[in-house]
């Protein structure tokens, strides 16, 4: 069965009313949260609040192209799925970047701001995750949005713990940490998605009909 979900020639979701009205939910969701979690971010000086804003930013943008491409064949979707595996591959370098930055600078985030954004940011998420989750067992392209969901779940997490460590140790090592941990998940999930991606384009042209 978990072998099937990776290699279906044909989606028993695709073009489906339901998989789209999900798609626009999450998508409203996740623009409102860069918005707000990147303003706060920057005000907080938190590299794990920022990363997490341009995930919320990627994660929109990867919606809108998933109901852009929801009614074409199987190929083309898995070629958008890949296009977004690509896309969090960046982000992933990205954040590692931003982390040596704010190493070089030795800032100290607010762990209040932090704290409560994060709990915004994880609410938003865990709406996300259930509504996606009936469609989790889609092709690449409805797996990759799944997958980022459940990445930005672990994430929230991460950050949550993060900003308990900041207002413990007055130090802004939990955060750096935190957007380590961020930007490794975007670089697996990147890999995940583009593995799934390129096996679906090696099918058939029958099967993507």
């Amino acid at each position: 069965m978990a072998a099937s979900c990776f290699n279906q020639g044909l989606d028993p979701h695709r073009g489906s009313l339901a998989y789209r009205r999900a798609l626009l939910a999450v998508l409203a969701i996740n623009a409102a949260m860069f918005v707000v979690e990147l303003a706060a971010g920057l005000a907080a000086g938190s590299a794990s609040l920022q990363a997490d804003a341009l995930d919320f930013l990627g994660d929109a943008a990867n919606y809108a192209i998933s109901l852009f491409v929801v009614r074409l064949a199987l190929r083309y979707r898995a070629m958008a799925a890949f296009a977004k595996g690509a896309t969090m591959g960046v982000f992933g370098i990205w954040v590692l970047a931003t982390v040596i930055w704010h190493m070089l600078h030795g800032t100290l985030p607010s762990a209040i701001t932090m704290g409560a954004v994060g709990f915004a940011a994880l609410a938003a998420n865990a709406a996300s995750f259930g509504i996606l989750w009936a469609h989790r067992a889609g092709d690449a392209n409805m797996r990759s949005a799944w997958i980022c969901t459940r990445n930005d779940v672990l994430g929230n997490l991460a950050v949550l713990l993060a900003a308990l460590s900041v207002f413990g140790t007055d130090t802004g090592w939990p955060d750096i940490i935190v957007a380590s941990i961020i930007a490794g998940l975007a670089l697996q999930g990147a890999a995940l998605v583009i593995r799934h991606s390129l096996e679906e384009m090696r099918q058939p042209s029958t099967a993507a009909a």
